[in-house]
């Protein structure tokens, strides 16, 4: 069945358009709660970033479950996955994230954890949208849902995330530039970070409701670059607005991506004899990083784009880490969603017990070139029947012979198609982009 609102990553919207209004969130709350109980009374968390749209959302979802019969969690701005662990903690039915992760402040979204921590399964959201096809009929007013307010999520949370790195690891001596986007982990991140060790200079951890994500975060680095320069800092970590994500920089200001970060874990949990199985990466992961991987005889996958299909992927192969370049790192020892605050952690973790900068430890992984093109779309594009794009991904495929990959992928969070081309020589890649992107323009427009 073909899903009406669940995209990659949950609904996600603009506010006050369809499906991002009250009366469709307040619905889906009811759904959820029918599917996930299984008609038991139970709980769910609810945890969202610093949308001002998020008190709106909170109260619509709060009202959908409390008629669904479910009792309701509040946790208040919390990164996402916060979300998952106080969920998996509390022995709750669910767990919901009300946020547009990356996007700006007049989107938002929402995102469901099963009582396991897990994103849900596509079945599970098809099952989702077959409820919010029927009418919504209120529990008996005996079995109406209460809400409460967990007042110590926050130091919950921090308590896990300093757990997750060895307890005679310290990160004292190290300055380190954090930025939270101005998002879910600005009241996170540099306590669990100065509680480690480090000295921490804060970016982005003045929300106001409109500036989530605004020139701040993983997004926009150079933000990040600017502090760590002027603070002669030894590294710059940036969150995005959800906190799920990470990307890290140097104290030169060169940036490390979500491969780079993956790779340093890998590489360290191999040395430590701790690298249960390989690695999952996306269709955009760089071909660099598999070559790596494949220097040092470490396995691995690609997985559709999308965390929650690496995350299917690690479950279906028994393995423990996986992540995209987008900084969505997944280590299931330590949780069971990407984490940015872990992710950097573990990081952190392998630089100080190995001696090493963040440069130095990624220094024997050669990044491709790599080009990517958003191609805005006023309706949906089938690759699959279109012979003229089919045409023109083969002859850039023969172009790039062995050294090199093409991908043509509709967003699946935006309406756009994502052109990406990589390869070792960086014009011809630039010049095979370029091409692709015009003649998805040209069939669009056809």
């Amino acid at each position: 069945m073909g899903r009406k609102y669940f995209g990659t990553d949950g609904i996600r919207g603009r506010v006050g358009q369809a499906p991002m209004t009250v009366d469709f969130i307040m619905k889906l709350g009811w759904a959820a709660g029918k599917v996930l109980s299984k008609s038991r009374r139970g709980q769910v968390v609810i945890g969202k970033d610093t949308r001002i749209s998020g008190y709106m959302f909170e109260s619509a979802l709060e009202a959908g479950l409390a008629a669904a019969g479910l009792d309701v969690l509040l946790l208040g701005p919390m990164p996402t996955p916060a979300v998952a662990y106080i969920t998996q903690s509390q022995r709750a039915t669910a767990g919901i994230v009300i946020s547009a992760s990356h996007n700006p402040y007049h989107d938002d979204g929402v995102k469901f954890f099963n009582g396991d921590g897990f994103k849900l399964p596509d079945a599970t959201e098809e099952a989702i949208e077959e409820m919010l096809d029927l009418e919504l009929e209120m529990v008996v007013p005996e079995q109406i849902g209460k809400a409460t307010r967990m007042e110590d999520a926050k130091g919950r949370y921090i308590e896990f995330c300093k757990s997750s790195i060895a307890f005679n690891k310290s990160l004292r001596g190290l300055k380190l530039v954090i930025d939270c986007a101005n998002g879910a982990t600005y009241h996170i991140a540099p306590a669990v970070f100065r509680e480690l060790g480090a000295e921490v200079i804060e970016v982005g951890t003045k929300p106001d409701g409109m500036n989530i994500n605004q020139e701040v975060g993983a997004l926009y680095p150079e933000n990040m670059r600017a502090h760590v320069l002027e603070n002669q800092a030894d590294m710059g970590i940036a969150f995005d607005g959800d906190g799920d994500r990470v990307m890290m920089m140097d104290a030169r200001g060169d940036i490390k991506n979500g491969d780079q970060l993956l790779y340093i874990i890998a590489r360290d949990k191999l040395a430590r004899g701790r690298l249960d199985g390989g690695v999952v990466g996306t269709l955009m992961t760089n071909l660099g990083f598999e070559h790596a991987l494949q220097a040092r005889d470490i396995p691995f996958a690609r997985a559709a784009v999308g965390d929650r299909y690496v995350m299917a992927e690690l479950v279906e192969r028994g393995w423990q880490l996986g992540g995209e370049s987008s900084g969505h790192i997944i280590c299931l020892d330590k949780t069971t969603t990407g984490d940015g605050i872990i992710s950097s952690l573990q990081v952190l973790e392998a630089l100080v017990s190995n001696g090493q900068t963040l440069t130095e430890a990624c220094s024997d992984l050669e990044i491709y070139p790599q080009t990517m093109i958003n191609v805005p779309l006023s309706t949906a594009l089938d690759l699959d029947n279109s012979a003229v794009l089919k045409d023109a991904v083969k002859s850039a495929e023969t172009e790039l012979r062995d050294a090199g990959r093409v991908l043509l992928r509709a967003s699946g969070t935006e309406p756009l198609m994502r052109v990406m081309v990589e390869g070792q020589d960086s014009e011809q890649v630039k010049n095979i982009a370029t091409t692709l992107a015009q003649a998805v323009r040209d069939t669009a427009a056809s």
